[in-house]
């Protein structure tokens, strides 16, 4: 569900105004749960009637400064289109590498955070030890680093994310992808806490509590059946959106 059906704005469709609103939503989510590195990741929203173009944030904007008109429009070559705006040429990379590779993927989100970067140090880091893992580790999928902002970077993360909508970006961060922004969200929610366990773990010199094989596919079979949901993390969304506009989030301009 969108955050702004009742918005709209005249040079644009309804639905890129939508996707906007939703889009500055999640900046505002991600600066209040802290999740920023100053302006140096990104999120993203293919338009979806226009599946060739996609919304990204315009760059040097901090989190809490971006809007639904702040973001900057762009088609898969890289052009921007309308008014100008500077965007990161990594962040191009990476989210037109995903879209053009999935076109199911409507959203994007990639983060830098200390669990997150933390765990991508590690070879396949992640492991099936806490409910949180569960929820997405038949989804994780391992991206190997690649030189930034190259061609040959954006078709090899192309390919990683054929094989899987949750990726851990070796020596980097994390990156999550989805049909909504609440299921893209949701993933990256429960990535996050999956690796910030991880990490504890790895701290508390004792062996964790192994989880059966058992338990571990039932999990699987789960949550591929939830994840494929449109209301995947609906109520959850709605709930933190709703916790930064009462923290004065002014973002649907």
């Amino acid at each position: 569900m969108s955050v702004a059906l009742h918005l709209t704005r005249p040079e644009m469709t309804d639905a890129e105004w939508r996707a906007r609103c939703d889009l500055a939503a999640l900046y505002r989510v991600v600066h209040h749960l802290g999740w920023t590195d100053l302006i140096n990741t990104h999120m993203s929203a293919r338009i979806p009637d226009a599946p060739d173009t996609f919304l990204i944030n315009r760059y040097g904007e901090m989190f809490d400064e971006v809007t639904a008109s702040s973001l900057v429009k762009m088609d898969m070559a890289g052009n921007v289109i309308g008014d100008q705006g500077k965007f990161n040429n990594a962040g191009f990379t990476i989210h037109s590498g995903i879209y053009k590779a999935r076109a199911d993927a409507m959203w994007v989100m990639h983060t830098h955070t200390r669990a997150g970067a933390g765990v991508s140090l590690l070879e396949r880091g992640l492991r099936p030890i806490s409910q949180d893992a569960l929820h997405v580790y038949d989804d994780v999928v391992y991206h190997e680093y690649g030189v930034p902002a190259s061609a040959e970077e954006c078709e090899a993360l192309g390919r990683s994310c054929a094989q899987g909508s949750c990726v851990v970006l070796l020596n980097h961060g994390l990156l999550t992808l989805g049909q909504t922004v609440q299921g893209v969200f949701m993933r990256m929610y429960m990535l996050e806490r999956a690796c910030e366990l991880e990490l504890i773990s790895r701290q508390l010199g004792a062996s964790p509590v192994p989880v059966s094989d058992y338990v571990i596919g039932k999990a699987a079979e789960r949550m591929q059946k939830h994840r494929a949901m449109a209301d995947y993390g609906l109520m959850e969304w709605e709930g933190i959106v709703r916790t930064v506009e009462r923290a004065g989030a002014d973002y649907r301009r």
